[in-house]
């Protein structure tokens, strides 16, 4: 299979209010995950700590299917479940978790992109920045109906209700988008911490400026942080360097440089 080659970074800050970082990461061969627990005293970060921890399994696989990562979801989905039975004290917590992983398809490398919950996935394409992923959340809901604005999402008092989540009975469906990798793209998994305190604009922005992966996350987390760090904000950016034989600077990047992720099947 043609080879996709990434460079990557990753950080992560309780915030400025928050006690305990329930937030967790992964950045695994193959496989960019963010988990923002939920639950507090009833044990979020063992909950997001679960749902990566089971993502992980799926690194270094040779032939790695956008139906392996829905399979390995429903399991992580299982464990907090029965994590939770072995623990009453943690009954009602769970987690979010989204990100991308290198899959194949039609025989190619492909991303799929993963949703539960509210974080989310972002791509910088030709130097235009697309919230890849849906929230899962009441004021996304209220949003889509027009019921509320943007801005007053941002203080609505069902901001933290999500309407999917792992460790939930009957499980919860995940959104899965496959496309193909473009030279140059770029990115940004994150908790919702961080577009809490900073608007797309300034988020594109960082992403754009930096050419170091690392540069971007660390900048990215001062920023949620000085902006009022009102909770744990993580994140994973991920720059693709080379698919096959060409690398970045190549002039032959083919035409479509804007792909559109489509569904997965299930």
């Amino acid at each position: 299979m043609t080879t996709t080659h990434v460079r990557t970074g990753a950080a992560t800050h309780t915030g400025m209010v928050r006690d305990l970082n329930e937030d967790s990461l992964l950045v695994a061969d193959g496989v960019y995950a963010v988990a923002d627990g939920m639950g507090g005293h009833a044990a979020g970060d063992v909950a997001s700590a679960i749902a990566v921890r089971r993502l992980g399994g799926l690194a270094g696989r040779a032939r790695l299917t956008a139906d392996d990562v829905r399979a390995e979801l429903s399991a992580a989905n299982a464990d907090v479940l029965a994590d939770v039975a072995a623990n009453p004290d943690r009954m009602g917590m769970g987690t979010t978790v989204t990100g991308l992983a290198t899959v194949e398809a039609a025989g190619s490398p492909h991303w799929a992109v993963f949703n539960i919950g509210d974080s989310r996935v972002y791509r910088l394409s030709a130097g235009a920045l697309t919230q890849l992923t849906v929230d899962h959340s009441e004021v996304a809901e209220l949003m889509a109906a027009g019921r509320i604005t943007e801005d007053e999402a941002l203080t609505h008092p069902l901001r933290n209700v999500v309407t999917r989540a792992v460790g939930t009975a009957p499980p919860p469906e995940p959104d899965i988008w496959v496309f193909p990798p473009v030279l140059g793209d770029r990115f940004l998994v994150c908790s919702d911490g961080l577009p809490l305190e900073l608007a797309d604009d300034e988020i594109g922005s960082v992403l754009r400026a930096a050419d170091d992966p690392q540069a971007a996350a660390d900048e990215l987390i001062a920023r949620a942080v000085a902006a009022g760090g009102r909770d744990n904000v993580s994140v994973v950016v991920v720059h693709c360097d080379a698919v096959g034989g060409s690398v970045l600077g190549d002039s032959a990047l083919g035409d479509d440089t804007t792909p559109r992720p489509r569904a997965a099947a299930s």
